[in-house]
């Protein structure tokens, strides 16, 4: 029985150095300030009508565990790590079609600046700009604003609420057609057709108009990783496309659900959001090739805890380095002001187990489905997983980005997906939005 086509897109752990150390991935250790590699990607994405690449992103160096510094600077724990506008423009330039998603902190932002970034992203790319929405997370990314500490969890999407209102009525200050561009009058802009904003709000302020002009989609595609109850009401007012992290069909299909019911409950139609879970398949020639690369990738996790440690703690800002790796994580006490489903996923995940058996599992497998296999196994799978979960699609995050994992998902996943009617095998109109929301 044929079954309905899907939505894919892929979650760029931040423009950085990635796999520098791991197999097939050439000099990037040395060459990885030039945008070559990620170009590489967005067009093998782009051949494959993937409907967007997200970059995430960080502001700061990490120094959650121990307290320092170390291990992230020598193992390349999200650093170096470049600024996603620049790159997203690059990605923009060298392709045509595919959705760019760079990531913006509403902290790092006045809205105004926000609002003319993204406008102008959308300009240039002919409407093919999203904007990954994030209040922030670390404390240490606020000092570097000059800020004490990020507000607290609650608060922070308090805040981005009145963020919202002030960049949606800075991109709604000018009508679509304002532009008339009569020679014959000698009128480029319509002044009748550009508005004031006058936002006087408890956090921000802006008068507007946007200096910009109208960007051809009006309003760039909201992205979001609402997973905390607050995050998921954010999510469901404002977003186009959800970022998921659900364990297995019965969380993937509780979290839909639950997004939805609160889009209905707030006027929205749920159709108008795509929720899209994390995924990393394990791709190989063969079923027994790929699984024999996962005992590989798990022996090497319980080798290096650490470094999955301080990664884990520098998103949910706890110095792990700090407790017993042999001491149950059901008896340690831990509470996050950063991301709180990454934690709260981490300690349904371990359940028993200890610190130490619990996160190099969970670094290996902590997405929402385990998918290891030839291309043919997995798209079977893919396909299981979305009839079980009624979702939208998938959104593919790998560990280690190099030209040959490109490969095994254009070139491998991809057409085993098409094959099964299940991915498209051409875009249907120029800008993002319209393609998201084909089907």
């Amino acid at each position: 029985m044929p079954h309905a086509p899907f939505h894919l897109a892929w979650f760029l752990e931040g423009s950085s150095v990635h796999g520098w150390n791991h197999p097939w991935s050439g000099a990037i250790g040395r060459d990885w300030q030039k945008p070559d590699l990620f170009i590489d990607l967005a067009r093998s994405l782009e051949r494959a009508c993937f409907d967007y690449v997200l970059i995430e992103d960080s502001s700061y160096v990490g120094e959650s565990f121990e307290g320092k510094r170390d291990i992230y600077l020598e193992r390349g724990i999200s650093v170096p790590r470049q600024d996603p506008s620049v790159v997203a423009t690059l990605l923009a330039n060298a392709t045509s079609r595919i959705g760019i998603v760079p990531t913006f902190g509403t902290f790092a932002y006045p809205p105004f600046l926000l609002a003319r970034l993204v406008s102008t992203l959308d300009q240039v790319s002919g409407g093919r700009i999203g904007w990954n929405m994030v209040t922030g997370s670390s404390d240490f990314a606020a000092r570097n604003f000059g800020l004490s500490g990020m507000p607290e969890h609650d608060l922070r999407y308090e805040m981005a609420e009145e963020y919202m209102s002030v960049v949606n009525r800075l991109w709604d200050s000018w009508d679509a057609d304002a532009v008339v561009a009569d020679l014959r009058s000698g009128r480029l802009v319509d002044p009748a057709k550009v508005r004031s904003v006058d936002f006087d709000g408890r956090w921000y302020k802006s008068r507007g108009p946007l200096n910009s002009g109208p960007a051809p989609q009006g309003r760039p595609v909201i992205a979001q990783a609402g997973g905390s109850p607050r995050g998921r009401q954010f999510a469901a007012g404002h977003a186009d496309t959800i970022v998921a992290m659900s364990q297995g069909f019965e969380g993937m299909r509780a979290y839909r659900d639950d997004v939805r019911a609160r889009m209905r409950a707030l006027g929205r139609d749920p159709d108008q959001c795509k929720v899209l879970f994390l995924i990393s398949p394990i791709l190989g020639a063969s079923d027994a090739e790929a699984e024999a690369e996962e005992r590989r990738r798990n022996e090497q996790a319980a080798a290096d805890v650490s470094s999955a440690l301080a990664f884990f703690g520098k998103i949910t800002n706890i110095d792990f380095g700090g407790y017993d790796l042999d001491t149950p994580v059901s008896r340690l006490d831990l509470h996050t002001n950063g991301h709180q489903q990454s934690l709260d996923e981490f300690r349904r995940f371990a359940g028993d187990r200890s610190l130490r058996q619990a996160m190099a599992a969970f670094s290996q497998g902590g997405k929402s489905l385990r998918l290891v296999g030839g291309p043919e196994r997995i798209a079977d799978e893919m396909a299981t997983a979305m009839e079980a979960v009624g979702g939208d699609g998938f959104l593919i995050s790998l560990p280690a980005i190099t030209r040959r994992a490109m490969a095994e998902i254009a070139d491998g996943l991809v057409p085993a997906l098409q094959a099964r009617g299940l991915a498209r095998r051409e875009y249907r109109h120029a800008q993002f939005r319209d393609n998201l929301l084909d089907f």
